[in-house]
């Protein structure tokens, strides 16, 4: 079951509309809960109520007898997932993800202890909350605080110096503090949701909200013992994810079983609480930042030290100190960084992760220390530009840094700014400024594209990628229309299944340098197929569908692969940004306001304008969020989350959003892709809670290193 998207509005390159808009708008789309397979039955997951300890009794027989209810499954009962038994021979792993019905071990509060399946959700629902444990409770614990000094270096991520070690504090201007980033939960609309149907013994068909069908095919074929190609999984549309959607949890493995118990398709929606337990989170992380300078500007030295949480079970590591090793010119850095394991559900990567976390604290760090020097935050950067990448030497494959800083410092009125905090005030308000830049590697994966040319002059393209919202299809198309010379609306995208060709998991911002790479290729290899055929009437404007009469062909197809490419032996490849955030502060309340954001990018060509636009707003608004309101509360005594819900669970809405300008200093980078184009989702975030967070110190004189920044904390 394939879905095809193309474009129906007419196209230019600055304005064309996404190609699955109308799908969208109108309710075409459908999303994976959204399937109805025939004999489609209900799960609903009963979660734990202690956060650590052993299941010794559970009572399932209500909810056995409950109308409807078709099974209940257990540990006690539950069939064995064969890639989770150990291999014949050898120790069961120390450590690895969460198997999901393997034993009567409790590792977090709201970990599913069974599934209750039934002919209606509703009966389900009734069902689950029939299903009573009995526990036997162990000591928790869930704040990284109050357990730093139990924290441990990960494999490979631990230490990092160049140069002198704590050189920062033998500097004339220094600044040394401790910056908190609470734990932050992804809450995408669309809520995480599979339908598991086996067609067969060992065949096995899902419909899965999933960042990478392949890679969901793969991990659900290494799990069940299946040979790949007998693993079907489809994920047309996803409606947002931020990375929660990046591997595979144990709610879909749970559906997986239930419908090899009942025989028939099973369906389960996590509920909105359950989106706090079952797919990851960006971990609370601590950190500490040494920073120190010469009166002229120049960094001296940089330590930082970080400290993340993790689960008990599973070590989850996002490096938050990468960013202060390769954003300046330092001599001297040195990193440290620590997992501390606790009793909670495994983290996972969100959006911008390791360097959002990180760029908090640096940004900030180096925000003080310009009010120190007496110096502009803007010319306290460029005074330690890099010109090379800082830890390896490369050279950059392409860098355009200082003039995205021109660009954001003139669209804010950066000029209007003052240097001495809390020196203008308008109606009662505060005024401010603040800024923040930010990087992330530029990636390139392989890829495979098939492309098949009509002879009516329509051009299919096909890819197993997914399109998590950032406008996947739309570039493919754009990119396709330029190599080919032929009008948008002519060319289909199709994606989002696993039968279709390699592509992979849409996250680091990899998606369009990887898979456009391929498209790009199979548009040149389509053209020198054609001009094969036109032999001695081979033009540079070829009518393909002339070629294709006179050849007396229906079509002309290609499968085209590309590599991810060699450029990162050579070059450091990074996408960067700088965000311009005005602020406002209320002199009686406390309240920030949000008057006006100017985010750039420096991400390489620009493909699609109308969608990048979208998704740097985007990326802004949840940067916006982070800073100001989102935070994942847990009441420590019982291990349980407070706020699991969006009545107290706060995201921005669209009172609070200000306007955002999207800027592009849309220079291609000749190395990474023949398209010159590198990632922009992750730096469209990365930077932005620091940015905030320097505004409210130019507007009020109270700096805020814990976030969010709430107004208890900008009037203590």
């Amino acid at each position: 079951m394939k879905t095809a998207i193309n474009k129906t509005m007419p196209s230019s390159a600055e304005g064309m509309s996404r190609v699955d808009g109308r799908l969208k708008v109108t309710g075409a789309a459908k999303y994976s809960a959204e399937y109805t397979p025939k004999g489609l039955t209900y799960g609903v997951l009963a979660g734990s109520t202690i956060t650590k300890g052993n299941i010794i009794a559970i009572d399932t027989k209500a909810a056995e007898r409950a109308p409807g209810v078709l099974a209940v499954i257990t540990h006690l009962n539950a069939p064995k997932v064969p890639g989770d038994q150990p291999e014949k021979g050898k120790a069961a792993d120390a450590k690895g993800a969460l198997k999901v019905f393997y034993d009567d071990k409790i590792y977090y509060n709201g970990q599913p202890v069974a599934i209750v399946v039934a002919d209606t959700f509703e009966r389900a629902l009734f069902a689950a909350s029939l299903v009573k444990a009995q526990y036997k409770t162990e000591k928790h614990i869930t704040s990284l605080p109050d357990n730093r000094d139990k924290g441990f270096p990960p494999r490979g991520e631990g230490t990092y110096k160049r140069g002198t070690e704590d050189a920062w504090k033998l500097a004339p201007f220094k600044v040394e503090q401790e910056y908190i980033v609470p734990t932050v939960t992804h809450n995408p609309m669309e809520l995480h949701a599979i339908i598991a149907n086996w067609d067969t013994d060992n065949k096995l068909t899902v419909w899965d909200k999933t960042q990478g069908v392949k890679d969901t095919q793969g991990d659900l074929a290494h799990l069940f013992k299946l040979p790949k190609e007998n693993v079907q999984v489809h994920s047309q549309f996803v409606g947002g994810a931020f990375g929660s959607a990046l591997r595979t949890w144990p709610h879909e493995v749970a559906a997986i079983l239930a419908a090899k118990v009942v025989k028939r398709p099973v369906k389960v929606v996590l509920s909105r609480a359950d989106m706090f337990t079952s797919v990851g989170y960006r971990p609370f992380t601590w950190q500490k930042i040494g920073i120190g300078a010469t009166a002229d500007g120049k960094l001296t030295g940089i330590t930082h030290e970080a400290a993340g949480q993790t689960s008990s079970y599973e070590n989850f590591t996002e490096g938050p100190t990468g960013v202060s090793q390769s954003l300046y010119a330092c001599p001297n850095v040195n990193t440290k960084y620590h997992l501390v394991a606790l009793d909670i559900a495994t983290p996972t990567w969100m959006r911008g992760p390791g360097e959002a976390t990180g760029a908090f604290a640096l940004e900030s760090a180096l925000d003080e220390l310009s009010y120190q020097l007496k110096l502009d935050p803007v010319e306290l950067r460029l005074r330690n530009y890099a010109q090379t990448d800082p830890g390896s030497g490369k050279p950059f494959s392409s860098k355009f840094l200082n003039e995205a800083y021109q660009l954001g410092s003139d669209h804010i009125g950066w000029k209007d700014r003052k240097q001495e905090p809390g020196t203008v005030k308008q109606n009662g308000w505060y005024v401010g400024y603040g800024m923040g830049g930010g990087m992330f590697g530029a990636y390139r994966a392989g890829a495979t594209i098939r492309a098949k040319f009509n002879a009516d002059g329509t051009l299919l393209l096909q890819s197993a990628v997914s399109d998590i919202g950032p406008g996947t299809g739309t570039a493919m198309v754009l990119i396709a229309a330029e190599q080919l010379g032929i009008p948008a609306e002519k060319i289909r995208f199709e994606l989002g299944d696993s039968s279709l060709p390699n592509a992979p998991t849409q996250g680091g911002s990899a998606t369009t340098a990887s898979v456009g790479s391929a498209v790009y290729k199979a548009c040149a290899d389509l053209k020198e197929k054609f001009q094969k055929l036109a032999g001695n009437g081979a033009t540079n404007n070829p009518d393909y569908t002339k070629i294709l009469k006179d050849s007396g062909l229906p079509s002309l197809e290609v499968v085209s692969e590309t590599d991810g490419g060699n450029g990162m032996q050579k070059y450091a490849m990074n996408s960067w940004s700088v965000h311009f955030v005005k602020v406002l502060v209320n002199a009686a309340t406390g309240v920030v306001k949000i008057d006006k954001v100017a985010c750039v990018s420096d991400c390489g060509k620009v493909i699609s304008p109308k969608t990048a636009r979208s998704q740097v707003i985007g990326g802004a608004i949840g940067g916006l969020g982070m800073a100001l309101m989102e935070e994942s509360i847990i009441d420590h005594r019982y291990g349980r989350y407070i706020n699991n819900n969006f009545a107290d669970y706060h995201v921005p809405v669209n009172a609070d959003i200000p306007q955002i300008d999207a800027l592009f200093v849309n220079k291609p980078d000749p190395i990474i892709n023949p398209m010159g184009a590198k990632g922009m989702a992750e730096i469209a975030l990365i930077g932005m809670a620091a940015a905030v967070a320097n505004a409210v110190y130019n507007a009020s004189g109270k700096r805020v290193r814990d976030l969010p920044i709430t107004p208890d904390k900008v009037m203590a």
